[in-house]
């Protein structure tokens, strides 16, 4: 995952890692100082308190942001830990905003607590943050989230998370130097409570759902949380995962760790309970030895994932099949078909639902979900602006109905048309991203048109020439949505007998399109998925 700070234990010190995986550092762009901005959308009355706490990139010293995007080194720890200063950042009211500051090379996490102040402390060795699955910890009473964060040379990263717990709504976005804003984690109409309901109702899940004497509802605990503090059974996933683990004595699984380097394939079988994987070449490179339902719930133990480019990269793919339940039935990995996602029994029912419960489907329920790019998280690398939008707690949202068409995807970089954000508006200009089975990139062919969620691929005010950009607009009968794919794989707008192209050949997510005169290449090849 990116988290960015870890918690070793109950009212243990956090260590911070730069998780992130970053492109190396570039030159600088973007402003020294990001404005992000913070929304208060949750219908409730309590007051918000904001911190902006981390690492310090360039000299590893720990310590927080004051609204200005100061860098302050914590001072005075002791043991048992001292209670750290109040840094606490004043937030808006419900319909207000609050705007804070990033300086450039910081990496941490934004709490936000409504009603109370949270509680830090301090050791000589750092910070010790709140841990509210753990027994006296001193904000286990409180309502409070958080945001995880790196900005450096090479951008922002930005994510909600829900690895440790699912709490308050929110949800975060980007804003780039073009103007284009990408927004992720916003949860369909009345969400949360769906959440918490569908928690409630699960055997043996009930009671990772925690409330305040008061009745509020404060969060729902993660599998590996909650078994930790014996609120549910710590072998929950076992038999899923002994099933899974004995289908490789008789089949080779095949893993794919890198989206970009197809050749590059692991191959599994179990003997015993060890499962060990072989390159092309034969060799034996990684073994690993059947995991704990903890060790799957937390990404780690007997599925331990080294920053290096085998070991690390095998490990995160057997994890996120193994919470995903597609390990044993899926046997090439990672899969990235969501429709195959917690269809076994007993499955990760906390990762399902929260997923289930996001308009774009996105979110960070476990610690490598962002296999397969599924996790809720922005990045820009010459970033603007962002923000954090604390969303309504009941109502609110939108529908999140099951994708429809089929996605138009590209033999250049094997990404698919995308309609950013999810946001279905006219003039939105269409885009390249990772294949992601969401809404934004499901199309229906029909009547000379290609649509997705009601609208239609467009050339932008009708236009016939080299460079005219391809957006979506409402569908209205004109030559300018007519598009037709033809078996060669070009997709021909009649009118202006050009082709749409991915402008620039550019292979990045967020590559733009355009009409361009047909030259048979491969940014201008496309197939349905």
């Amino acid at each position: 995952m990116r988290t960015l700070l870890r918690t070793l234990a109950a009212l243990a010190l956090t260590v911070p890692v730069v998780a992130a995986v970053s492109p190396p550092a570039a030159q600088a762009i973007g402003p020294n100082l990001l404005p992000v901005t913070v929304t208060n959308n949750t219908g409730r009355g309590e007051a918000v308190h904001l911190y902006v706490i981390g690492i310090q990139l360039s000299s590893g010293r720990l310590g927080y942001v004051n609204q200005a995007g100061t860098f302050n080194p914590w001072t005075g720890g002791a043991l048992p830990p001292a209670p750290a200063p109040d840094v606490s950042i004043p937030g808006a009211g419900n319909g207000g905003a609050t705007t804070i500051q990033f300086p450039r090379g910081f990496s941490g996490r934004v709490y936000f607590s409504l009603g109370e102040k949270l509680k830090f402390f301090l050791t000589p060795d750092g910070l010790v943050q709140p841990a509210p699955w753990a027994g006296g910890d001193a904000n286990r009473d409180i309502l409070f989230d958080w945001s995880e964060f790196t900005y450096n040379d090479s951008g922002l990263w930005l994510n909600s998370s829900q690895v440790d717990m699912f709490a308050v709504p929110h949800a975060v976005s980007v804003t780039g130097a073009s103007g284009a804003t990408r927004r992720t984690g916003d949860p369909v109409a009345n969400g949360r409570d769906n959440v918490i309901n569908a928690i409630r109702g699960t055997s043996g899940l009930a009671n990772t759902v925690y409330a305040r004497s008061d009745g509020t509802v404060l969060r729902v605990l993660a599998p590996g949380k909650a078994a930790s503090a014996g609120l549910m059974s710590s072998t929950y996933l076992d038999p899923y995962i002994a099933s899974a683990w004995n289908a490789y004595t008789g089949k080779t699984l095949t893993v794919v760790p890198f989206g970009d380097q197809p050749n590059t394939r692991y191959f599994g079988r179990t003997s015993g309970n060890v499962m060990r994987f072989t390159n092309a070449a034969g060799a034996e490179v990684a073994s690993f030895n059947r995991p704990s339902s903890a060790s799957v719930w937390g990404c780690d133990g007997d599925l331990p994932a080294p920053n290096d480019q085998v070991v690390g990269p095998i490990s995160r793919t057997l994890c996120a099949a193994l919470n995903r339940g597609t390990l044993g039935t899926i046997d090439t990995q990672p899969s990235t078909n969501a429709a195959d996602f917690y269809r076994n029994n007993p499955t990760n029912v906390y990762a399902k639902v929260i997923h289930q419960n996001m308009q774009d489907g996105k979110a960070y329920a476990f610690a490598f979900d962002d296999v397969g790019a599924f996790e809720s998280l922005v990045h820009d690398g010459d970033p603007r602006s962002a923000g954090l939008h604390l969303t309504p707690f009941t109502g609110g949202g939108g529908s999140n109905p099951a994708p429809t068409g089929v996605p138009v995807i590209s033999s250049l970089n094997n990404k698919c048309i995308d309609v950013p954000n999810g946001t279905f508006a006219d003039s939105t200009l269409l885009q390249m991203w990772t294949c992601n089975n969401s809404n934004a990139q499901k199309w229906t062919f029909t009547g000379g048109t290609v649509q997705a969620g009601g609208k239609c691929m467009d050339a932008q005010a009708a236009g016939t020439g080299n460079g005219t950009p391809i957006q979506l607009y409402t569908c209205n009968g004109t030559a300018a949505q007519q598009f037709v794919l033809n078996a060669a794989g070009d997709l021909v707008n009649p009118q202006a007998n050009r082709c749409v192209d991915i402008a620039a050949v550019n292979s990045n997510d967020g590559a733009r399109l355009h009409l361009w005169d047909c030259v048979g290449a491969a940014n201008q090849k496309w197939r349905k998925g």
